[in-house]
């Protein structure tokens, strides 16, 4: 009697092993049956038992050697801090991803899995909600982290049509919270009050960091492909979000908000540009059908993420992204309604230390 032949679990490597979500992925993988062995790529070795290490720059042509014996390679060597040199970051969050799509072509990896954000959608007032996810991306390519996407996936772009054989997948989770997770839209909570653009209406939609390791485990053993949407099910209204969080509304016309924070920006006050503000006041919902598809629900729902959102920001004072300390946040506190845009006092000091 004929047996079927029996497919082999896939070797998978991660890049970014030693830290953040490439290490919360790394645990996962290590322990998990779907995959034969697993290697880990970072600058340094991390603390990961049971997995095999290889220390080399992501950015390194090298890597393509050191990635021979692999069949999946999951991206997450990136740089996704706020506070980071913006023309640093995207240099080397550019390259990382050049590097990996260029050498995994060469490798004969059989697929490759990077993330965005579903930031790259853009958000608008008139956005659908939710988003499907072949809508058209329509983000503005800025010196914040949307560029880095931005860029990234114009590299998969002409990755498809260089190297054929290869299979990218990009996975786009909506706004990411967690332990570790520090973000525009997580210190957008951290404020006094919630900045909204007067007749605007919000829609909140997060991704819990659990959600997201689950997905791209789905996505290494081939389950999804293409573009993919991660996110709990459904939104948040504004009023639940105000409801749920304690924390108050604070409106102004859309001219006055993005007009004064461009120019925190550029005083250096704030780490990102204004249009990091419309992710906070305008909807970027994403449906995640490619995953419910496949067999997948996230186990964090909108209102659970937001509440260990809440329970993580605490003791922290944040005014458009900028984080505050001591005696400032104290004002902050006290100054809610000016605060928010950033205080002309603010402003002067910062003038003045320009001067000086």
């Amino acid at each position: 009697m004929p047996t079927s032949k029996r497919v082999r679990p896939p070797v998978i490597a991660v890049t970014g092993a030693a830290a953040g979500l490439g290490r919360e992925f790394v645990s996962r993988v290590a322990s998990s049956a779907d995959f034969r062995r697993v290697v880990a790529i970072d600058d340094q070795r991390g603390d990961v038992p049971d997995v095999t290490w290889r220390v080399l720059d992501v950015r390194d042509p090298l890597l393509a050697n050191r990635i021979s014996d692999v069949d999946v390679l999951v991206h997450l060597g990136t740089d996704s801090g706020l506070d980071s040199e913006p023309g640093e970051r995207r240099a080397y969050n550019v390259r990382a991803a050049q590097t990996v799509l260029t050498a995994s072509a060469a490798a004969r990896v059989r697929r490759t899995v990077l993330v965005t954000s579903a930031m790259v959608y853009g958000a608008a007032p008139d956005n659908p909600v939710p988003l499907p996810e072949d809508s058209p991306v329509a983000a503005e390519l800025d010196s914040g982290i949307v560029g880095d996407h931005l860029e990234v996936e114009a590299l998969v772009r002409r990755a498809a049509r260089s190297h054929p054989g290869l299979e990218v997948v990009v996975l786009r989770p909506a706004a990411v919270v967690g332990p570790g997770v520090d973000t525009v839209i997580t210190r957008h909570f951290e404020a006094p009050r919630l900045l909204m653009v007067k007749g605007s209406e919000p829609r909140w939609q997060f991704c819990h960091v659990d959600d997201l390791l689950s997905a791209l485990h789905m996505a290494a053993l081939g389950m999804v492909s293409g573009v993919v949407g991660v996110g709990s099910d459904g939104w948040l209204e504004m009023e639940q979000v105000e409801e749920l969080s304690g924390l108050r509304r604070f409106e102004l016309p859309a001219g006055l908000t993005f007009g004064t924070a461009q120019r925190l920006h550029r005083l250096g006050i704030t780490p990102g540009p204004a249009t990091d503000l419309h992710y906070v006041v305008y909807p970027w919902v994403v449906d995640c059908a490619a995953l419910r598809a496949a067999g997948w629900k996230p186990v964090w729902t909108n209102e659970g993420a937001l509440e260990q959102l809440l329970e993580l920001r605490e003791g922290r004072h944040a005014v458009v992204g900028r984080r505050l300390s001591g005696k400032e946040a104290t004002i902050t506190a006290a100054g809610a309604t000016v605060a928010v845009i950033g205080t002309a006092a603010i402003v002067r000091r910062a003038r003045r230390k320009r001067r000086t």
